[in-house]
């Protein structure tokens, strides 16, 4: 497997410490599947099933990620066939019944956000609410909350997988289909009034990058995970291809974690993401499109192979 380097990270210029930069970690092969499914959608619906593997640095991975999604508050549905709840527009839900989270202030805000496949949000270091459905159906959440500005609002982002630790799925006359990823959102303050799209404004970090057909095709040095010239192929047996991870920062929430080496944010099309045929998105464009205010699909450098990604942005 390719060496990675440990560098430090550049001081910010108010005299910070620096960052040592972490090792990615590899696997090959499969996980051992430990959760059959965290949720039963019923027939058309993928399983939302988790693994362990252990990595080449002798830690135990859980895959696609570790997540809050058997604890945390489940996001309200904005549309989420699963539930039953399948809104034609804005103007057919309910807003005013929607449970409102206490982040810790007292301004009201409102977030809608669509997520392929899984997120969970905090506002100011506090874990909100998560997904409702790690996998599919596709659906969209609304999540009111009170908070105070700043805003930090820090996204963990999943693109959940079949083949586990392996990246991929059944798809398009493959069982090795390595699928895409994205989510995009609007928040809102108490007015109604936008405050916040997903743009290239963020800060996007990758932390688990799979199928990997050659390791030597990743590049991570420093804060840089570039995955961009390995292969994105399906395969008709992928189950001896590789997948690198990172851990995650205890702190990355935080509104005062130093994400400055973070590359930002890539914006993707929905073209690119493939959203034309989700209701869950087309019901709602005058939300995610608004003309004023037109949110983009957000990720790293890389939409098909980093499954796991943080994203992270402050609002004065």
């Amino acid at each position: 497997m390719k060496p990675v380097c440990l560098t430090l990270a550049v001081a910010t210029a108010l005299g910070a410490a620096p960052v040592v930069a972490q090792e990615a970690s590899f696997s090959t092969g499969p996980a051992k599947t430990i959760v059959e499914s965290l949720i039963d959608c019923g027939p058309g619906s993928r399983t939302s099933a988790v693994g362990e593997i252990v990595s080449d640095d002798g830690t135990r991975r859980t895959v696609p990620a570790a997540t809050h999604y058997l604890s945390a508050p489940h996001a309200p549905d904005l549309y989420n066939a699963c539930a039953g709840v399948e809104p034609d527009t804005l103007s057919d839900v309910d807003l005013d019944a929607i449970e409102t989270f206490d982040a810790g202030g007292t301004e009201a805000f409102t977030a809608y956000i669509f997520g392929d496949n899984y997120f969970e949000l905090y506002v100011n270091g506090r874990l909100v609410a998560v997904d409702s459905v790690p996998f599919t159906p596709f659906n969209a959440s609304v999540v009111k909350f009170t908070a105070d500005r700043p805003l930090t609002i820090a996204v963990m982002g999943v693109d959940w997988e079949e083949n586990l630790a392996l990246g991929s799925e059944a798809g398009r006359g493959s069982k090795y289909y390595p699928g895409d990823a994205g989510i995009v959102m609007q928040v809102q303050d108490a007015a109604g009034d936008t405050i916040a799209i997903t743009d290239t404004h963020w800060r996007a970090q990758t932390f688990y990058v799979s199928p990997l057909q050659d390791p030597d095709c990743l590049v991570a040095e420093g804060q840089t995970r570039d995955s961009s010239a390995c292969s994105t192929a399906s395969a008709r047996d992928g189950s001896g291809f590789s997948a690198a991870y990172w851990d995650l920062p205890a702190d990355w929430m935080a509104p005062d974690f130093d994400d400055s080496a973070w590359p930002n944010a890539v914006a993707y099309t929905n073209d690119t993401v493939g959203v034309d045929n989700k209701p869950a998105y087309t019901n709602f464009t005058e939300l995610f499109d608004a003309t004023d205010a037109d949110a983009s699909f957000i990720w790293s450098s890389n939409l098909v192979l980093d499954n796991l990604v943080l994203l992270r942005r402050t609002i004065e």
